[in-house]
């Protein structure tokens, strides 16, 4: 698709996709001059710029603030500069910034003034559809309605009335199509006396199609009577045909009369319509299209009793408009000290019927200066409702914008596409009225039904109707300051504010792991962290990257994060206090910018746009992968090497979307790190580059050594050193790895007593020595006296011997010498030393006998 500004009659429209697009004009000036143009820039998704360059390419002095203004829906800016003399070369550049498939609102521009020009080279015949009847005129003039034209016309040339019409600045004529249902319209007359409401029709205005073809239909009959509906909650009908808002003090639910609060109760001031028979006061409507020339003077939504619908405009192109002034927002008196930072909040019920690319839009003005587009939907819509929450006492425009197509048609095809609004409730208006009472809390005296706003944290008590304050960590409901109940504990690991108004953490946390106490001290992660992750691309190839802040814990509550939409820097942090223009700063725990890089789009420097709110409720600490509602995927994140478990903080954002009906979510991992000291890391998973996959719930994984658990004695183990001269020393070292920080300090070495080895070696040596020198004495007294006891046995048995030989007295049983001993005496059982010394040493307790066996030559018969 081909980009370029196009061409729309008295005005010319910028692309409307993410391509840079410049519209040039060079002139020569013989002196100095101006330029003079007139825009509407309403889109923040698109940039506009601009500047003058001379003609070697340079930016001039006088286009230091090139970036234009926004301004409001259907209104037409200026912007003038001064002009140097020389050639000049003037560029209107715009960039669009499409992150889904939305197409942005296009720049108008019309009205383009130079002064100061030194001479026009030649004069061009006017377009068709424009006249001019002066030669040399200026400019051209539009042909009017029911008129035409060709090139170079001098007068434009009337259609024929009866059969032909034309819009403004055409060429040519069209013939009359029959008359169809999406030719008229139908609307409520006010309430009669008679409580009688009357449904009239009417053609589109200007009439275009014919009511005598054959196949053309009639305008239906008016006049029928319709029962008025009832008014609306805090208004009341005293007997005439319209209703009147209820005095002050006093209460209605529209069907009966005003009665004033019981005792101990106050009016709950605010708005709620629901019945449709007039327009109410605070809210008008209008229709404008983006020439501004073709609905001027029609209503763009219509009153149908139990809903307000869009009409049905000039084209189908129209903006049909709906706006609600409320001049500011005020808790009740009973909830000033405990509201916190909700005032009010603005609901309404909507369902849209859409067979084309109908968009419905919300946006919000504060102040009156520059409405902004909150939400949006588009195509058909089924029944339901949005609450916007209001944080800041201002003056407000909500404003509803439909329109059924943005491809520049002129026709009214989609007549039956529309969007249906049932109810609109705004809360806490400063000049509301009241539908019902609330329970105040009554002052000391109980006098009357005077009320007192309660003091910061306190809640009224039900029996008493006396204000009592909040139990500590707790912090008291928004929505609610009556009962105990009304007191809500804050989540695990966080505490309330003195005020009882929020809940924060001290970045302090304890945690108890197999009999072990864990203490995380996160008060050096406490100031703002900051993560740009990408780069991402766009369907048209526009690099953007997405820019995170995150407030993780401390500052009582204080939301320190802070996204802005700028067109200088993005690192700058400005600051909220005493602006009234907060539109394009946002404050909250957890932020998201995205930022379009210098080099991606030409810029001088880094843009930051589309700032939102991901968190601004802080909702607990915990290990834990869920809370609340909030679950942490645990295949989100690689897991973590250490057995020290991660922190969870969770937050959560009170502003609902159309994707988010139960607002954002977001958590934040903590995981002990120590290879990454100071403020660490912050990633998103892979597989979600934009740190969620749903658009709603967001994580973030931040690995710090200061994430990790303070040191105790079980994160070191002693070492004992050698004992030299009498003395050893016990050393204290980290285990490894180390996953701990601070805490307790490592102990100092330990100096003891003891006694040295080389002492016990001889002690051993000597007694070694003695051992053995004992063990070879016993040997050889026992060896010694053994050969003496054998000595003696062996002479024993040979006197023996001889007593038995003394029969004969000639013989001798002693040898002679020279004679052979022809006896041989055999022992046997013959015994080992070792055997002998165990038999001496059991001698004294039993006998012991040697069986001796006697050889002899002689005769048995001896």
């Amino acid at each position: 698709m081909h980009s370029s500004w196009v061409p729309r009659g008295n005005y010319i429209e910028s692309n409307r996709d993410d391509c840079t697009v410049s519209l040039i004009y060079a002139v020569h000036l013989k002196k100095s001059g101006y330029v003079f143009f007139e825009y509407q820039y309403v889109d923040n998704n698109i940039f506009f710029e601009f500047f003058i360059q001379n003609d070697q390419c340079q930016e001039m002095d006088t286009t230091a603030d090139k970036w234009v203004k926004l301004t409001d829906n259907g209104e037409w800016g200026s912007h003038s500069v001064m002009l140097k003399s020389g050639t000049n070369i003037l560029y209107w550049r715009t960039t669009g910034i499409l992150m889904g498939s939305k197409a942005v609102k296009p720049v108008l521009v019309k009205n383009i003034t130079i002064e100061g020009v030194a001479y026009t080279s030649e004069c061009f015949p006017c377009k068709p559809g424009t006249f001019s009847d002066k030669p040399g005129s200026f400019i051209c003039q539009v042909c009017p309605r029911n008129t035409y034209s060709e090139k170079g016309a001098k007068e434009c040339i009337k259609c024929d009335e009866d059969s032909q019409f034309s819009e403004e600045g055409s060429s040519e004529c069209t013939e009359r199509p029959p008359c169809a249902t999406k030719d008229y319209f139908q609307i409520h007359t006010p309430c009669d006396e008679e409580g009688k409401t009357q449904i009239m029709y009417k053609w589109i205005e200007p009439k275009i199609c014919r009511e005598d073809l054959t196949d053309a239909i009639r305008l239906p009959p008016s006049g029928e009577k319709k029962d008025c509906p009832p008014c609306n909650p805090g208004f009341f009908n005293n007997g005439s045909s319209s209703c009147h808002p209820c005095p002050q003090g006093t209460f209605s639910d529209g069907t009966k009369e005003c009665r004033p609060c019981p005792a101990g109760t106050e009016p709950a001031f605010g708005f709620e319509y629901k019945w449709w028979n007039v327009l109410p006061g605070n809210m008008k409507t209008s229709c404008f299209n983006v020439g501004n020339s073709k609905c001027d003077g029609m209503n763009g939504w219509e009153v149908a009793g139990d809903h307000i619908q869009s009409g049905a405009g000039g084209s189908d192109n129209d903006y049909l408009i709906l706006n609600l002034h409320i001049p500011g927002f005020k808790p009740p008196t009973s909830m000033t000290g405990a509201m916190g930072s909700e005032l009010g909040r603005i609901t309404f019920v909507f369902e849209t019927l859409c067979s084309a690319d109908c968009v419905l839009y919300f946006m919000v003005d504060i102040n009156r200066k520059s409405t902004n587009v909150v939400e949006s939907w588009g195509g058909t819509k089924e029944k339901q409702a949005y609450t916007h929450v209001i944080f800041k006492n201002a003056t407000f425009t909500f404003t509803w914008a439909f329109q059924r197509t943005n491809q520049g048609q002129d026709n009214r095809r989609f007549i039956n596409d529309m969007v249906k609004i049932y109810s609109i409730t705004a809360t806490n208006a400063v000049d509301g009225v009241a539908s019902s009472c609330r329970a105040c809390a009554l002052g000391s005296e109980q006098s009357g039904s005077s009320c007192v706003p309660c003091p910061p944290g306190h809640y009224i008590e039900k029996e008493t109707n006396q204000c009592k304050e909040c139990p500590p960590d707790t912090y008291l409901s928004i929505h609610q300051v009556y009962g105990r109940e009304a007191c809500i504990p804050c989540g695990p690991g966080s505490r309330s504010t003195q005020d009882r108004s929020v809940c924060y953490s001290d970045c302090f946390f304890y945690h108890e792991k197999e009999n072990q106490s864990l203490h995380y001290d996160f008060s050096n992660l406490s100031s703002v962290g900051s993560l740009m992750n990408g780069p991402s691309f766009t369907s048209k190839g526009t690099k953007y990257f997405h820019f995170f802040n995150i407030s993780l814990c401390g500052h009582e509550g204080k939301k320190s994060a802070l996204c802005t939409n700028n067109i200088t820097d993005f690192t700058v942090k400005e600051t909220a206090a005493g602006s009234d223009d907060y539109t394009s700063l946002v404050g909250a725990f957890v932020c998201q910018s995205t930022i379009i890089p210098s080099e991606s789009k030409g810029f001088r420097a880094a843009l930051s746009s589309q700032s939102i709110i991901l968190a601004d409720t802080f909702l607990g600490v915990t290990v834990e992968t869920t809370l609340q509602n909030i679950n942490i995927k645990e295949d989100m994140f690689p897991v973590s090497p250490s057995q020290i478990p991660d922190v969870h903080f969770f937050y959560k954002s009170t502003t609902t979307t159309t994707s988010c009906v139960n607002g954002r979510s977001t958590a934040v991992k903590m995981r002990c790190n120590p290879a990454k000291p100071g403020a660490g890391v912050i990633s998103v998973p892979s597989k979600c580059p934009a740190g969620t996959c749903d658009g709603c719930s967001f994580y973030f994984l931040w690995e710090s050594a200061e994430a990790c658990p303070l040191c105790t004695e079980h994160d070191f183990h002693e070492i004992e050193g050698a004992c030299k001269r009498g003395f050893q020393e016990t050393l204290y070292v980290w285990n490894e790895p180390k996953w701990c920080i601070k805490g307790i300090s490592l102990p100092e070495k330990k100096l003891s007593t003891c006694e040295t080895v080389d002492f016990w070696l001889k002690v051993g040596a000597g007694v070694g020595a003695f051992t053995a020198v004992l063990l070879v004495a016993l040997t050889c007294y026992f060896w010694k006296k053994n050969q003496k006891l054998e000595y003696k046995y062996s002479k024993l048995v040979m006197t023996t011997n001889s007593k038995e030989c003394e029969l004969p007295a000639a013989d001798s049983c002693a040898i002679m010498e020279g004679e052979d001993n022809e006896e041989e005496v055999v022992y046997s059982n013959k015994q080992s030393l070792l055997g002998k010394l165990k038999s001496l040493a059991t001698k004294e307790k039993e006998d012991h006998f040697e069986s001796v066996q006697l050889k002899s030559s002689r005769s048995p018969n001896i």
